[in-house]
């Protein structure tokens, strides 16, 4: 089975190798019909420390790396792609 890719931005930095990373999808309402917006909060891999707040990140289910932490940051601006 694939491993599930999500594109987020970087919310913090300030953990040791690690980034927590929102990202946020929209759906439609099913009885309103409008576009809602939705967000979720991931802790990430991030081995060299090179993503900073703000930037632009895919990151990828991995394995569990702590107790929080199951993804891992593999391409954006910050991570060296």
């Amino acid at each position: 089975m694939p491993k599930r890719v999500l594109q987020g931005v970087v919310i913090s930095d300030k953990t040791d190798k690690t980034v927590t990373v929102r990202v946020e999808r929209r759906y439609t309402h099913p009885l309103l019909k409008k576009t809602v917006r939705r967000s979720k909060k991931y802790h990430a891999h991030d081995e060299d420390n090179r993503c900073k707040v703000g930037d632009l990140v895919f990151i990828e289910e991995s394995r569990p790396l702590s107790k929080t932490k199951t993804w891992v940051v593999v391409s954006g601006e910050g991570a060296g792609e």
